[in-house]
């Protein structure tokens, strides 16, 4: 059977946000390439990188590097460009656009100057993260890369640890056994989750298991690679006071009441200046 795509439709002048392949460059779209190829610049985070895309495909372009560190001076040129009718096409090193990349500044100053913005939908981690994790998709919670410190970590999980959504997070290799047992601690040994890692790539590993488990998993002791952790929802009703007060007695086996009550506050999203009461009345009453 022959199949024929439909015809390009001429590219109009305007921003464009393309999502690229995420590791297989045959994942890119057949829009992507036609706003590539009409573009008048394009703007990526590494230029070295998206060289390499553009020349897969036969497109050699004019290629500015837009990240926050130049971002302020390119956006000013960006806007001329868009005043003079021209198509500018802004791209990530991998994936969609704007999604733990910069760009939100851009797009928002594009628009407000009543410029068109336009996305070209394509490859995300987060989307193929999500469709093989075996976990619930109706609602889910992108939170990006955790805080690398990990008493920061930690709060930072705490803050999350009830969110009846799915969490989808970014990790790095060096930090991803870190970062699993303080999941474990916060969230929840039992708790279902993901490790889905090179994505789309020759590598391609997908590790599912309870956070116990991951955080001591041989096959993710020194991962490489773009790094992609699902975890299951938490529960959205509050811990009762029995719940409370067994992990109470729990913690004080092995730490004091200010502890205590920092690490139940943390697994169970309760107050802490509340819990350190209970702690010490616990702590004095044997």
């Amino acid at each position: 059977m022959a199949f024929t795509a439909p015809p390009p439709k001429p590219v109009s002048a305007g921003l464009y946000l393309v999502a690229t392949p995420i590791g297989n460059l045959r994942d890119i779209t057949l829009r992507a390439l036609d706003v590539l190829g009409a573009a008048d610049l394009v703007l990526a985070e590494d230029t070295r990188v998206t060289a390499k895309l553009l020349s897969a495909y036969g497109l050699s372009k004019k290629l500015t590097r837009y990240d926050e560190h130049v971002a302020a001076e390119v956006e000013a040129r960006v806007l001329d460009a868009l005043d003079q009718g021209q198509v500018i096409a802004q791209v990530s090193d991998a994936g969609t656009p704007l999604i733990s990349d910069p760009g939100q500044s851009l797009a928002r100053a594009a628009a407000q100057a009543g410029h068109p913005v336009h996305p070209i939908p394509g490859p995300s981690s987060v989307l193929a993260a999500l469709s093989i994790a075996g976990l619930p998709t109706d609602r889910f919670l992108f939170a990006g890369f955790l805080p690398p410190k990990a008493g920061a970590r930690r709060s930072r999980l705490g803050e999350l640890a009830q969110t009846p959504a799915t969490l989808v997070l970014f990790e790095t290799g060096p930090r991803l056994r870190a970062s699993l047992s303080d999941m474990a601690e916060v969230f929840g040994s039992e708790r279902p989750a993901a490790v889905c890692r090179e994505l789309t790539k020759l590598h391609e590993q997908s590790v599912r298991g309870p956070l116990g488990d991951l955080a001591a998993d041989p096959r993710l002791e020194t991962p490489k690679g773009e790094i992609v952790v699902v975890i299951g929802p938490g529960r959205a009703e509050p811990a009762s006071d029995d719940e409370a007060e067994d992990a109470l007695r729990l913690a004080l086996q092995s730490a004091g009441p200010s502890e205590a009550a920092a690490e139940v506050a943390r697994q169970l999203g309760l107050n802490r200046r509340d819990l350190y009461r209970r702690a010490v009345a616990l702590k004095g009453g044997g």
